[in-house]
């Protein structure tokens, strides 16, 4: 634990940013899923170790854009980031809308 705690808004980048990664990940395991492909099979396409996959994919908050386009170029995909105002009143994880460019959808 840290001497000092973050402040609210610090605290809720970084909530936000697990956010991102789980939702990275899993959009990731999802094409993997469809195209019948391992973490190995992945490796071997980005030429890395598959415990460097396995770091990628693990969901950490501090995944990069660099890794997730070196995952994209690997497997011939573009990545989409959007910024869209958040539903008012709602403070929850919405829906898993699988085969949608959106896996998760979060509102504040």
């Amino acid at each position: 634990m840290p001497w000092k705690s973050k402040g609210v808004k610090a605290e809720a980048a970084d909530a936000a940013g697990a956010r991102l990664a789980r939702q990275a990940t899993v959009e990731v395991a999802g094409v993997l899923g469809k195209r019948d492909m391992s973490r190995t099979d992945l490796a071997r396409l980005m030429d890395v170790s598959p415990g460097r996959v396995s770091q990628i994919l693990s969901g950490d908050e501090n995944l990069t854009l660099r890794s997730l386009a070196a995952v994209a170029e690997a497997l011939d995909l573009d990545v989409r980031i959007s910024f869209v105002e958040p539903k008012t009143g709602r403070q929850e994880e919405v829906a898993l809308r699988p085969g949608s460019s959106d896996a998760f959808v979060y509102t504040h």
